[in-house]
């Protein structure tokens, strides 16, 4: 060994820089437990060497120095290995320079890496990919592809690793056209069939959000793999097509290959939007196959999955499984708990996070105030909301709508207007459109109609104020005032939203819309519907008229009811689902008031937990209560 022969000649020989290399700076870069990569510090000390004359200098020997440093990434030391190299007489090495190029990208330092190449005197292809690689991983998209020009008017031809780096940049650019330019060059040049570019290639067009074209350059691959796949299901993904996600997922495992942690986390994406649970269960399943470690990247999206999909149990189940949780882990199980209201088991999530020392971000604040907002706590809202101060985080607009919704829902109108009126930035639409929201619970048209005048003339195009402030008026018999805000939205042409209501049963959805009956078994659906509406009245159950916004009689206020897509969905359900299972319902719009109550009862009478996830947040009815406390 080097120490060794030291030890045997009692000093330094001219005979080590081989032993050195090969002991140092050789066997490292096939790392392993035993052999770890050495620390960029010791390849400075063999620099000392060099200059006591102890090593000698050799392009093979700066080689090694500066991969070592590649991989710690620290750019003073890479700064101080180019400093000697550009000293010795290896400086203007092409080989050498293009290392140094790697290495000052590595270390985050593009501008010194372009500093490298525009000095070099001869520049080949390795120079040009590169620098264009540098830039596209370091998220300067314009930069990368602005070295393409020089390099085709240079007379050198990209390979397959540069048009892998400039697809990458291109995705920043989805409606340029610069893909397509960068495609037919691929084309060109003959490497759009290579898999790994075809797979970049794939990849750029679904980042664009160019679903059409991305299939297309999937389908003409010769030769896929795991990472064409991967690109695929997650641009689909991406897209918030998670039907189609779901069934790329099941061919690519019928196709042999194996999904890695990225391909589950696009899939759990996909499911957490669609909110279907018996899917999401069978993709978890084959995760428990695979014998994959759960980790923080794959535990995180499968919490969010089970939260969206109505089962806050196994949300739970899995934040507590999740191995090295980190700040998306805790935020998101955070989430959770203020998407269903449960304020109180959020501010004891939040304090966990506090005494667990993991860094505080504005999204954990922000998920903290909407659980507050949620839950009816004002007092630890307002504490929170200060909170931020200590941590040295600026409010955003979010956390200040976050902060007019907890104080309006509170019925605390006028404080919620004196916060807005001290905000140090201007109000957006979104902070008037909160108190607004405000107003038609509580039923204040007077306040509700100056929110909505900021709304109208901050953001014309929204079409939810009007309907807005047409329910309070409707909701507090203000019948004129009602109707010159119906005649503004036909005037403006808006519409309102139609409500439809879905069920997820044996892997099929059935959807619902009021008063449907294009339902193949509609006709039993409205008897069992009658049925239950019988039962839950003997239990106290009375139909809040309230909610119907139109001007009629009691009676048909009382037919306008019955029929909301909401309950022709759980009287779907009860007909179909074995006694005693949960059922789940999804909302576009948010839950009726009347039918919150009738829930309430039916989860009582009929023994059934049912959960509906609205676009607001979600409604867990069992045993004749509800998670939101009647505070919605």
């Amino acid at each position: 060994t080097p120490a060794a022969i030291a030890t045997s000649m009692r000093k330094p020989l001219k005979l080590l820089p081989n032993c050195l290399l090969l002991y140092r700076h050789t066997r490292p870069y096939t790392p392993t437990a035993a052999n770890p990569v050495p620390a960029a510090s010791a390849v400075l000390r063999d620099l000392d060497l060099l200059d006591a004359g102890e090593l000698a200098p050799t392009p093979r020997v700066y080689h090694s120095f500066i991969t070592a440093c590649a991989q710690s990434k620290n750019l003073e030391d890479a700064r101080k290995i180019h400093a000697h190299l550009a000293s010795s007489r290896f400086a203007g090495d092409a080989f050498l320079d293009n290392s140094l190029i790697h290495l000052y990208c590595k270390c985050g330092s593009v501008l010194e890496a372009r500093k490298v190449f525009d000095e070099m005197r001869r520049k080949d292809m390795v120079s040009w990919t590169s620098l264009i690689a540098g830039f596209a991983q370091n998220d300067m998209p314009a930069e990368a592809i602005g070295l393409l020009p020089g390099m085709l008017k240079g007379r050198f031809k990209p390979n397959g690793f540069t048009f892998a780096s400039l697809l990458k940049a291109a995705s920043a650019y989805a409606d340029s056209g610069i893909g397509r330019q960068i495609h037919a060059l691929a084309v060109k040049c003959g490497w759009h069939e290579d898999v790994y570019v075809g797979s970049a290639l794939l990849d750029m067009y679904a980042r664009c959000g160019k679903m059409d074209m991305a299939t297309a350059v999937f389908d003409k691959l010769d030769s896929k793999n795991g990472v064409s796949w991967n690109a695929l299901i997650s641009g689909f993904a991406r897209k918030g097509d998670g039907e189609t996600a779901l069934m790329a997922f099941a061919e690519m495992l019928r196709s042999g290959f194996e999904a890695t942690h990225f391909t589950y986390s696009s899939v759990f994406s996909s499911i957490a939007r669609l909110g279907a649970l018996e899917q999401g269960k069978w993709v978890h399943a084959h995760v428990i196959k695979s014998r994959q470690k759960l980790t923080a990247f794959v535990g995180n999206t499968l919490l969010d999955m089970y939260a969206k999909s109505g089962s806050m149990i196994d949300a739970r189940k899995v934040f507590d499984r999740v191995d090295n949780k980190d700040l998306v882990t805790w935020n998101t199980m955070l989430t959770a708990f203020a998407q269903y209201g449960l304020g109180k088991e959020a501010v004891s999530h939040f304090e966990e996070m506090r005494k667990s020392g993991v860094y505080l971000n504005q999204i954990t604040f922000l998920c903290i105030l909407t659980a507050c907002s949620h839950g009816g706590l004002v007092k630890e809202g307002k504490r929170y909301f200060e909170m931020m101060k200590e941590y040295d985080l600026e409010p955003e607009i979010d956390h200040y709508v976050t902060v007019v919704a907890l104080l309006g829902r509170a019925g605390l109108l006028n404080y919620a207007l004196v916060f807005i009126f001290k905000m140090p930035m201007e109000p957006t639409a979104a902070v008037w459109g909160a108190l607004l929201a405000a107003c038609r619970m509580h039923r204040n048209a007077k306040v509700g109609q100056f929110a909505a005048d900021h709304v109208f003339e901050l953001d014309p195009d929204d079409t939810g104020p009007p309907v807005l402030l047409y329910n309070i008026y409707a909701s507090t018999g203000q019948w004129d005032a009602a109707a010159r805000v119906r005649r503004m939205m036909k005037t403006t042409g808006v519409k309102k939203e139609p409500a439809c209501s879905w069920v997820e049963l044996e892997n099929s959805v059935h959807m619902f819309v009021a008063n449907d009956d294009t339902h193949p078994r509609a006709e039993e659906i409205y008897k069992t519907w009658g049925e239950i509406s019988k039962k839950i009245r003997k239990e106290g159950y009375v139909p809040d008229m309230d909610y119907v916004l139109l001007r009629v009689d009691d009676q048909e206020r009382e037919a306008n009811l019955q029929y909301h897509s909401e309950k022709l969905a759980l009287a779907f359900a009860l007909i179909e689902m074995p006694a005693g299972a949960t059922i789940r319902i999804m909302k576009n719009i948010r839950i009726c008031g009347d039918c919150h109550s009738a829930f309430k009862y039916i989860s009582k009478a009929f023994g059934r937990e049912v959960v509906v996830r609205d676009t607001n947040r979600f409604h867990h009815f069992s045993n004749g209560s509800c998670s939101c406390g009647d505070y919605w």
